[in-house]
C-alpha cells in the first residue's frame, strides 16, 4: 500500500516537472497566436498531455528521452496550431506529430550509440494482489516487446486502433495515408500480434514443463 502511494506521488511529481518544463519553453516561443488558437492549443495541452507521453513510450522511447520528446511534440503543435482545422480528431493529430518526433529521437539515439532499452511502463496504482500485479507487468512486457518488433507504420496503426480506439479513417487522415493501406497495415499487425501471443504461450508452457521436471 505504501509502495503504491509512493509510486503515485512519484509519477505526479514527474508530471508536474514535465509540465513546468514545457510551459517554460512555450513562454519563450516566438509564435504569435490568435485568442482562438491559444484556447485550442491550451485545450490540446491540458486534455492530452498523458496521451502524448504514454504513446511516446509505446513508440520506442525510454522514459528520459520521452520527457524531452514530449516538450518537442507540443512545440511542434504550437507552431502548427494554425493548421488545425475544426473537426480534426485531436488525438490523431497529436499522435501524427508524436510519431515523427519519436522517430527523430530514435535515430538520434542510434547515431550517438546510445542504447534503446525496453522499459516497461509503470503499472497504475492498484489494490490487486501479487499475482494480478505480476500478470499486469508480464502483459506490459509482452506488449512492449511486440511493439518494438514492428515497423513505424504498423506500430502506429496498431497503437492508434487497438490501444487508443481510433478509427481507420481518423488514422488515415492523421498519417496522410490511403485508407486501404491503413487497413493492410492493421491486418498484418494483428496477425503478428497473434503470432507473438502464440510464441509467448509456447515459451511459457516450455518454462512450466522444465520447472516441473
Amino acid at each position: 500500500m505504501l509502495s503504491s502511494d509512493f509510486s503515485t506521488r512519484k509519477r505526479a511529481a514527474a508530471d508536474m516537472r514535465r509540465t513546468g518544463d514545457i510551459r517554460a519553453r512555450l513562454v519563450t516561443s516566438p509564435v504569435e497566436l490568435t485568442p482562438a488558437q491559444q484556447r485550442r492549443f491550451h485545450a490540446l495541452y491540458r486534455e492530452h498531455f498523458d496521451f502524448v507521453f504514454r504513446n511516446l513510450r509505446r513508440l520506442g522511447l525510454p522514459s528520459a528521452a520521452a520527457e524531452d520528446a514530449l516538450q518537442d511534440v507540443y512545440l511542434v503543435a504550437l507552431r502548427r496550431i494554425a493548421e488545425f482545422q475544426e473537426g480534426t480528431h485531436e488525438k490523431a493529430w497529436l499522435f501524427a506529430i508524436a510519431l515523427r518526433v519519436a522517430g527523430n529521437y530514435r535515430r538520434g539515439l542510434r547515431r550517438r550509440g546510445e542504447p534503446l532499452p525496453l522499459e516497461e511502463a509503470p503499472a497504475p496504482a492498484t489494490h490487486a494482489g501479487p499475482f494480478e500485479i505480476a500478470a499486469q507487468h508480464q502483459a506490459q512486457r509482452v506488449l512492449h516487446e511486440f511493439l518494438a518488433s514492428l515497423d513505424d507504420n504498423r506500430r502506429a496503426v496498431f497503437v492508434m486502433t487497438e490501444l487508443e480506439q481510433m478509427t481507420a479513417p481518423e488514422i488515415a487522415q492523421a498519417l496522410s495515408a490511403n485508407l486501404n493501406t491503413v487497413y493492410s497495415w492493421l491486418r498484418t499487425a494483428r496477425l503478428e500480434f497473434v503470432r507473438a501471443l502464440e510464441k509467448h504461450t509456447r515459451n511459457e508452457k516450455r518454462t512450466g514443463d522444465v520447472s516441473r521436471g
